[in-house]
Order: C-alpha cells, then structure tokens, then sequence
C-alpha cells in the first residue's frame, strides 16, 4: 500500500509539472480561440468541427488543434462530435475581471516576462525593453504605450481601485473638506469627488506627464494639479494642514524602501490633525484562493515590467513600514468595494 501510494504521488506530480511548463502554450492557444471567433460561436450554438470550420472559415488543422486544446483546459466541451463552452470558457466573455486579468496578462506582461530572470538580478524591469528602451519604469511612458497595451493596462488598474472610490469618498468626507490626492493617475477618484460637489477642495498630486494629460480633462474642472516626483530627495510637496492624503494603490508601486521614504516626506509635510488614508489589496486579506492567486502573480509585473523592486504586500508588511515611517494605524476597514481591499487610516505617532 505505501508503495503505491508513493508511486501516484509521484505521477500526480507528474502530471501537475506538464500543465506548469506548457501553460504558456495554452494561454496563447486561448487568445487564437478568442481572436478566431471559436470561443464567441460555441457560446451561442453548440457546434461540431465541420460547422466550425464553415462558419469562421478556418482549416481541419486549426479548428481542431485549438478544440482539443480547450477541452484538455476545461473552456470547452464535447458530447458525440458536438463542442460548447463550459462555464470557464464563458468567463472569457462575460465576466469583467476574468477579462481583464487576461488582455492585461497577454498585452502588458506576457513578452516581458521572458526577461524575469535578468530584472530579479538586476532589480530592474527588463522586460520594459519590449516597449521602450530608455525609460527605467513604465509610469512615465503609460500615455505613449501603443493603444491596445494602454487599454489593457488601464482597464486593469481601473476595474479593481475603482470599485472602492465611493466607500472611500463617503468615509473620508466624514473628517475632512480637502483631500490631497497622490498617484491620481487619470484622475477618476476626482471625477468622483467633483460629482458629488463641483466646488470639493481636491488636488491631484503626480507626474508632470499625468498632471498635463488631465488639465486637459474638463470633467476635472475645479481640481487643483501639483507636480511631482515622490522619489526626488526633497519632493516638492505642498504644505498640508487638517485634510486628508489619500492614495489608492500606489505604494504597491514601490519597493519597501522606498514606501517608508514617501511616507516620511509625508510626515513632514503634514500637520498632526491630517490622516493619510492607504487603499490596497493585500495578498493575506483576500477571501478567495483566485484572488489571492491574482494579487501574489501580479508582483511579477512589478518585477518584469513596472520598475523591478515592488509586489504585491501582505497586510502586516505595510503595518510595518507605517510604523517605522512615524505613524501609527488609527483605523483599519477591511472588504472595501467588491475585491476585498483594505482602507489604513494613519496619523502622525506623537511618541516618536
């Protein structure tokens, strides 16, 4: 019995180390079933390989090397000759955040990553060079990302942080008449704000590349826009007194270093009736194994493609740096919006 025991572990392993080393193969494979119509037509009309071939007007060949792909990955199935979509394969179309996590995985990531290896050495993102050669992270050049890449990259970014902006508006204007708004990237947590009061006291604090692209913006009439780098030695930030500093995944964009830099600067910079309120999702935090999945694997972005040194945190490693920054947690919100991110509210540590 021990023996064989042994012996189906062994083959369990097996089998699991093919489906690692050839996943690449099938995530590819389901992009062509995207881009070729299969997945779209076997949602619709359960179909056999001669009907798929006339319909779409593709060869023996592909038709049949893609369904057999599909059926092995579970996104389609098959009953006497006749192929339909399992309820995964509807997941490509239908739901919002599969469809994300996939055009952002294929368009952003997927030829960069082969230069994994090199940015964890180098602890720069190597994989950037797909794009442009001279920039040492992506931020910069977001606006000048070829247009399908950009649409992928914000289309991820603004699913996830985006779902929270009204939980966070309602309980940040609780305290305060004035939010200082850093990384506000295109600007959608104010849109929000000035929706709900044309005249709300907000200024978006970013790049100059973002600050110029969203003066542009007349939805964003009646906010304020400051300049700045937060990884220049002394940031030129704007004095802040009783508001709040709010940013929403942002410190995931660098390294721990460099998060304890930023919030100190901060520390200065504020007065102690301000907060700075913390919007992420942490990895040990999630309530679904997928999720947990998604947010560990997108620190490979960071490693590859964003700036070489930053991931996705636990929950305890930035109560870490908080408290080594001079600040301590007053408030801590779990669950915000609908993918489970956590609200850190901090002030000024007076003990320090």
């Amino acid at each position: 019995m021990l023996k064989r025991k042994n012996k189906e572990s062994i083959i369990d392993a097996l089998n699991d180390a093919q489906k690692f080393i050839f996943a690449p193969l099938a995530f590819q494979a389901l992009g062509s079933m995207l881009d070729l119509g299969i997945i779209k037509l076997l949602d619709t009309n359960a179909a056999g390989e001669k009907e798929i071939m006339s319909t779409l007007n593709l060869d023996e060949y592909t038709v049949r090397t893609l369904l057999q792909i599909g059926i092995l990955n579970k996104v389609i199935k098959e009953e006497s000759g006749t192929f339909a979509l399992t309820k995964m394969g509807k997941l490509f179309l239908y739901d919002d955040m599969t469809k994300a996590n996939f055009d952002y995985v294929r368009d952003v990531c997927y030829l960069g990553a082969s230069e994994m290896t090199a940015s964890f050495l180098e602890q720069k993102p190597k994989g950037l060079q797909t794009f442009f050669n001279e920039s040492s992270t992506i931020y910069p050049i977001l606006p000048d990302l070829p247009q399908k890449i950009k649409d992928s990259w914000y289309s991820f970014d603004h699913l996830y942080s985006d779902n929270c902006f009204e939980q966070v508006y309602k309980e940040i204007t609780k305290k305060y008449n004035s939010i200082y708004d850093i990384g506000g990237n295109t600007g959608k947590f104010e849109k929000l704000c000035l929706k709900h009061n044309k005249n709300f006291d907000i200024t978006l604090l970013d790049l100059g590349v973002n600050i110029e692209n969203n003066k542009k913006n007349k939805n964003l009439q009646g906010c304020k826009f400051h300049v700045i780098n937060v990884l220049d030695e002394n940031p030129d930030y704007p004095r802040i007194k009783n508001s709040a500093i709010f940013m929403s995944q942002f410190l995931d964009c660098f390294s721990k270093r460099d998060i304890q830099k930023i919030l100190m600067d901060l520390v200065k910079t504020m007065d102690s009736s301000s907060t700075i309120y913390i919007l992420e999702p942490y990895t040990d935090q999630q309530k679904f194994e997928g999720a947990e999945y998604s947010l560990t694997h997108t620190s490979l972005y960071f490693t590859c493609m964003a700036n070489g040194v930053s991931k996705m945190y636990t929950l305890g490693e930035m109560e870490e740096i908080v408290g080594l920054s001079g600040l301590k947690i007053n408030q801590k919100t779990d669950g915000v919006g609908a993918f489970d991110y956590t609200l850190l509210e901090c002030v000024k540590n007076e003990m320090v």
